[in-house]
């Protein structure tokens, strides 16, 4: 009766008496405790200030726990950011500090479930967002039976191949077409099937994301994304939106139709707004128009306040910048709504295609 799970006797840190454990604490200061003396929170003191937890937190068991802005196995690390800005980085999409499947520190998640080979975890992700588990029809941490073996797992989330669907890719779907055929059919002039932004099944595509309706087409050609700002406003306020370009009102011209055809500034006070730091125009790659740069339309990856940004830098996915799925700022992926990654190609949304 005084044998712990591992069958040591009071965990070798007291005796045992008529089946229950007195635990050795000599000195009085009863930090040996336990059915099974299993918790020593001595080991919660530390060697240089010799206070539990440095004074910053509370120990249960052998662990501390620390107060906000302290962190290390003893709480003797301070942060140096502030414990609203640390919550804030740690918080998902989905406003859940480390999508409650681990623990932030300093404004960085240790997600619970960490690989002991020093590989990723079943639990990943800046905010521990990603949980493969979900994609394993029965879990074993051990096993790489991921989504049944017939689709590829994307953020705890099975993308099925061509003939697979379910949850899991579990159920096989009848189609009268070749894979190659179905895949001919899905592409039509596009390089991509489904233009990179669905899933092909059976030549037809579903445009992803789902029930958000600003992708749509036969093969998912049109995006009325792109005729947003990084603000969401749909072409500039000037124009409207049709099959993901702008339609620019009288007296606006421009991608997103943010340009004025009148200008009230000289040709001097444009030019002025229009150089760079170094004091080139428009970094030599745009012509200037009204005190903001039109960047060359001959280099479509030329971007930015000076046409100083190459679009070339931003990280691909499927060989789609960011995916398709955002809008490339300056080297750096500004992904849409329910899309996170470094490239934009994780969905976090409830539904998936």
């Amino acid at each position: 009766m005084c044998k712990n799970s591992q069958d040591i006797i009071c965990s070798n840190a007291g005796t045992c008496h008529c089946g229950r454990c007195k635990c050795d604490n000599s000195d009085g200061n009863g930090l040996i405790y336990g059915k099974f003396c299993e918790c020593d929170d001595r080991e919660c003191i530390d060697d240089e200030t010799e206070e539990i937890c440095g004074g910053h937190g509370k120990c249960y068991c052998g662990n501390c726990y620390c107060q906000a802005g302290w962190h290390g196995d003893k709480c003797e690390f301070q942060c140096d950011i502030t414990p609203w800005e640390s919550k804030q980085r740690c918080t998902s999409p989905d406003g859940r500090v480390c999508s409650n499947r681990g623990i932030c520190v300093c404004g960085e998640c240790s997600c619970h479930d960490v690989d002991p080979t020093g590989d990723w975890g079943d639990i990943h992700g800046d905010t521990c967002e990603c949980d493969e588990r979900d994609c394993k029809a029965v879990y074993d941490r051990y096993s790489d039976d991921f989504c049944s073996g017939h689709g590829q797992c994307n953020c705890g989330r099975c993308d099925c191949k061509v003939g697979w669907y379910g949850k899991k890719c579990e159920h096989p779907r009848s189609c009268p077409l070749s894979a190659e055929e179905s895949i001919k059919k899905c592409q039509g002039s596009s390089a991509l099937p489904c233009s990179g932004r669905g899933k092909c099944e059976c030549g037809e595509c579903t445009c992803y994301p789902p029930g958000g309706g600003k992708v749509y087409g036969k093969t998912c050609e049109c995006d009325d994304r792109r005729c947003e700002d990084l603000d969401g406003v749909v072409c500039g306020g000037h124009g409207t939106c049709s099959c993901g370009r702008c339609v620019c009102g009288r007296g606006w011209f421009g991608e997103l139709c943010q340009h004025p055809r009148k200008c009230n500034l000289t040709e001097e006070q444009s030019r002025s707004l229009c150089e760079s730091a170094d004091g080139v125009l428009c970094s030599g790659k745009g012509s200037c128009h009204c005190g903001k740069c039109v960047c060359s339309a001959e280099e479509w990856y030329v971007s930015g306040e000076f046409c100083s940004c190459d679009d070339r830098e931003c990280d691909k996915h499927d060989g789609l910048i960011c995916t398709g799925n955002g809008i490339c700022s300056c080297g750096n992926c500004e992904c849409w709504d329910g899309w996170n990654g470094n490239a934009c190609e994780i969905w976090l949304g409830t539904e998936y295609p």
